[in-house]
């Protein structure tokens, strides 16, 4: 079931992309590169919702295209590494490396890498990322890590789960 839920969401996700959106999702692409012991993520968002979330507490709107990449850079580091946490076991934050980002007709993908401390056959992850801004905001990951392919689905009171391979 679980399976199923996640696919129609990435599903709902694919088809809704190029007309305006009523739903708030995000795809996080994540693959375990055991050679460095990193975690490579590239993480698709739509451009108003990020800037939407961004433009918060600031005098004027953000605009992802128009802002300056030294501005912008520190902007989209920060947020990422308050929403999205990633450890070996629960509570432990490892630091998230931002490597940049790439823009794709209404959205934007996000890159970043986290260096893991040892070889290891699972994770914890918390993403709250948009939840804060959008209450129907669900975070859909695909993770290969170890010859195996998993899915989760992180939604408001499920934003912390742990995926193992």
């Amino acid at each position: 079931m679980r399976r199923f839920l996640v696919f129609a969401a990435a599903l709902l996700l694919v088809a809704l992309t190029a007309a305006a959106h009523a739903y708030h999702a995000s795809i996080m692409e994540a693959r375990l590169n055991a050679k460095t012991q990193q975690l490579e993520v590239a993480l698709k968002v739509f451009t108003d919702d990020m800037e939407a979330v961004l433009s918060n507490g600031q005098p004027r709107h953000v605009s992802i295209a128009e802002t300056p990449a030294a501005q912008l850079t520190p902007m989209l580091a920060g947020y990422l590494r308050r929403t999205v946490v990633i450890g070996t076991k629960p509570g432990e934050v490892l630091p998230l490396n931002y490597l940049g980002l790439q823009q794709e007709k209404d959205a934007y993908w996000l890159y970043f890498s986290v260096k893991l401390p040892r070889p290891v056959q699972g994770l914890t992850m918390r993403h709250r990322l948009l939840m804060d801004q959008f209450s129907d905001q669900m975070n859909i990951v695909n993770l290969d890590a170890g010859g195996k392919k998993q899915s989760a689905l992180f939604r408001d009171g499920n934003e912390e789960q742990q995926l193992s391979w």
